[in-house]
């Protein structure tokens, strides 16, 4: 009997900018991509459901350390609300609930959505992923057990109608992270006195990352491995919203050995932290100091190596 070879996977560094297609777990995209890449270390930068498309950075290698700057950035959607009909999940997964008549203009729709535009509270939905007691929401909203599910704040900071097809609305929504675009529908839906679920949904942009420059699985799988590579993202630039902070010889390797290295002059804040041109990680500048805070390995940095060993 022929025993099936495993694919040799390989260190890889780098951030790849990933269109997921519906039906896909963001988690079952990530591994396809690990699988495409033969990366030994993968992990992506939130969560998009099946029923959801668009952009998922995935974070090979070292970059997987600074995956949390996405996970805190604000995010950018395409959506498609469909006025008329409420379901049990807010989206066009769950059962319907209730149908009513959509008597309502472009106009009306507008101002609806000028009302969502700032800091409001939402409601977790029944079906989250989110914890009590233990166990998922979702978990008791299977069982009809009613829980305790307190607002939280978000912000919205830019609302806008697309297209008004009735009952579709397409709108497109930038906002801050833990933002349910479902329930964002299911809200304009009772202010507007109709009901609504989320009937579309595509990811369009997160942090500095635009949808437009995201690879498809489909493309990746016709590509050899120096194409694919080509298609990578250094690890920094998922930092591109921290400023540079350039060491010199003498401060880096002290520096990447986890040390704090003095320097006056340099305003308090979070940096990225550069060698001969290549990044060690983020750093830390306190009252005239700098420590580390998140190094690259030394291996993920090879320039910054030949200036350390200098």
């Amino acid at each position: 009997m022929n025993t099936p070879q495993r694919t040799s996977r390989r260190p890889l560094d780098g951030v790849l900018l990933l269109d997921k297609p519906l039906g896909l777990s963001s988690n079952a995209a990530l591994q396809q991509a690990k699988r495409l890449y033969r990366a030994q270390k993968a992990g992506h930068t939130g969560t998009l459901d099946p029923a959801a498309s668009g952009l998922l950075p995935i974070c090979f290698g070292e970059a997987t350390k600074f995956a949390h700057a996405l996970l805190e950035a604000d995010k950018a959607y395409a959506a498609v609300v469909r006025l008329g009909t409420t379901t049990t999940t807010a989206d066009a997964e769950g059962d319907i609930t209730t149908q009513r008549p959509v008597e309502v203009s472009r106009d009306d729709i507008e101002v609806a959505l000028a009302r969502f535009v700032g800091h409001i509270a939402q409601t977790a939905p029944r079906y989250a992923a989110l914890k009590y007691q233990g166990r998922n929401y979702y978990e008791y909203a299977r069982k009809g057990i009613d829980i305790p599910r307190s607002a939280r704040d978000v912000v919205i900071t830019a609302l806008t109608l697309d297209a008004w097809s009735e009952p579709d609305a397409h709108i497109r929504v930038r906002c801050s992270k833990g933002t349910y675009i479902r329930v964002l529908a299911e809200d304009l839906g009772e202010a507007l006195g109709c009901g609504a679920h989320l009937a579309a949904l595509r990811r369009t942009a997160t942090g500095g990352f635009d949808l437009a420059k995201a690879h498809t699985l489909d493309r990746l799988a016709a590509l050899d491995d120096a194409q694919r590579d080509a298609l990578l993202l250094p690890t920094d630039a998922l930092l591109s919203g921290l400023p540079r902070l350039e060491l010199t010889a003498s401060e880096a390797l002290p520096f990447h050995q986890g040390q704090q290295i003095e320097r006056h002059g340099v305003a308090n804040g979070a940096y990225r932290a550069y060698a001969g041109g290549a990044f060690l990680g983020v750093a830390t500048a306190l009252d005239g100091s700098v420590r580390p805070r998140r190094l690259v390995a030394a291996h993920a940095s090879a320039r910054a190596c030949d200036t350390l060993e200098s």
